[in-house]
């Protein structure tokens, strides 16, 4: 089990976003390059990082800042955001990203889905982000109607074997996090899942750890951000479990 720290851009800036809502989006760090390097000097191996501005687009805006961020570090990174084409994934993967993770188009557009499945294999991870059970798209702006458990097995069923789960209703909103649904994630898809939404302290990090042949990794963002989290702790917490 490890952590990632996450670095949300958006308009070039590292932010949050409550719930998702780009009306409520508070910015941490005007260079999220000088946030990566912080995060690397606490022990961090990997960061999630979200572009925000191509997850509205549907292609990526900050392939740059990845580069930066690679140059300037040692880091894995791991990347959502607008990632719905063959392009797209080789423009990442040659600009360094370690890991993809898709999510609109694993719904919108299965064939492409199992495409990059097929070319990239282990670089991919499918995103569920879900709200109430349904998965929701598009930045998370739009529901899709389909039961975030039903896209879990059929993307296991296409190959998928690394998985984001978000719990949209607690990301960002410093409420702590609910382990019983990354434990049922993880059931329907039959793997470990990477949790994300909600983490706010050491407490979260314990209970995930209570779990951990089902929890591959944990996201964070506003905890560590707003200092409830202490990031060296969570890491070296999150390498033991």
């Amino acid at each position: 089990m490890y952590l990632l720290p996450a670095i949300d851009i958006l308009e070039g800036r590292a932010v949050r976003l409550a719930k998702g809502d780009y009306a409520q989006v508070t910015i941490y760090n005007d260079d999220p390059v000088e946030q990566a390097k912080i995060f690397e000097d606490a022990g961090a191996e990997w960061i999630h990082m979200v572009d925000l501005d191509g997850a509205k687009t549907g292609e990526p805006v900050n392939i740059r800042v990845i580069e930066r961020i690679l140059s300037a570090t040692k880091l894995n990174i791991e990347i959502g955001g607008g990632i719905r084409t063959m392009e797209t994934c080789r423009q990442l993967i040659e600009a360094g990203a370690a890991r993809l993770v898709l999510g609109t188009a694993l719904v919108r557009d299965p064939e492409f889905a199992m495409e990059a499945i097929a070319k990239y294999g282990d670089a991919l991870a499918a995103g569920i982000d879900a709200k109430g059970g349904e998965v929701a798209v598009s930045g998370w702006r739009e529901g899709s109607g389909v039961r975030a458990t039903e896209l879990a097995l059929d993307m296991s069923d296409m190959g998928y074997q690394h998985l984001v789960y978000t719990d949209i209703s607690r990301d960002g909103m410093h409420t702590g996090l609910d382990r019983a649904a990354y434990e049922h994630m993880a059931a329907a898809f039959g793997h470990p899942v990477i949790a994300s939404g909600g983490v706010a302290s050491m407490r979260d990090i314990e209970l995930l750890a209570s779990v951990a042949s089902n929890i591959e990794g944990i996201i964070t963002g506003r905890a560590i951000y707003e200092g409830t989290l202490p990031l060296q702790e969570a890491i070296e917490a999150c390498k033991k479990a």
